[in-house]
Parts: C-alpha cells; structure tokens; sequence
C-alpha cells in the first residue's frame, strides 16, 4: 500500500511538532539524512533553532518515519536529546510521532519523486531484509 503525503500534512506536521518542542532548551535540530532532512531545515526556520550538522546533546533529532529503529537507535543515548518523526510503524517508547501508520504503508513525501516510489520501497525492503 502507497500513501501519498502533501505539502499541507507536512506544513501541519512541523506546527505540531514545533508547538510541542517551543517551550524545550534545545541546543540545534538534527534532521536524520536523507528523510529528516526537510522537517529538520522547516523546524529550525520555526522555532529559530540552528541547524545542526551532527546530534549533540539536548537536540532535537527528527526523521520521516520510524521503520525498524536502526537509524534512531545510533542516536539514543545522546544525553537530553529528543526525539520525533512524522510516521512510526510501530508504537514508540522513547521516541515521539505524529501518526502511526501500518507496517505495509510506503508514504511518499512530498519531496520524493512518486515515479520512484515502487523502486524505493522495494529497495528499502531489500537492504532492510524485510521480504
């Protein structure tokens, strides 16, 4: 299943975000490359918070969605860091999501080329060994 996700969900989406991380001490906002990329560059023009090369600590670190933990979990133990992506596959414990969206659920951001979107998911599923 492919979900289609648009300029509006995502402007909605960094409001969210912002509004739950505007009153937090944060020492830059870390977007996990490439899917955080995007929401990191449109919190930090938000909450005017630097952009941030590498997670240190009390960041904010973001990324699209949470698959299979393997890109968060390298950065979890980062003292007072905090944690969100837009989609989790699963319920999180310590990270923080918008939406929790099904396992099988490819969602293609607005950024990404929809005539792609087969070819990047069956290459996520194969690197990941998902099959």
């Amino acid at each position: 299943m492919i979900s289609y996700f648009t300029w509006v969900e995502f402007d909605k989406s960094v409001e969210l975000i912002a509004n739950k991380c505007k009153f937090l001490k944060l020492s830059g906002i870390y977007g996990v490359p490439r899917g955080g990329l995007c929401l990191a560059v449109a919190l930090s023009h938000k909450l005017k918070i630097n952009l941030i090369s590498e997670p240190i600590k009390n960041s904010l670190i973001v990324d699209d969605v949470y698959e299979t933990g393997i890109t968060l979990n390298t950065f979890k133990d980062i003292e007072g860091a905090m944690f969100f992506v837009i989609f989790s596959k699963i319920k999180p414990t310590w990270w923080n999501t918008l939406y929790i969206s099904e396992k099988k659920e490819w969602i293609v951001f607005p950024w990404e080329n929809t005539l792609n979107s087969q070819s990047d998911r069956d290459d996520f599923i194969k690197k990941r060994g998902l099959n």
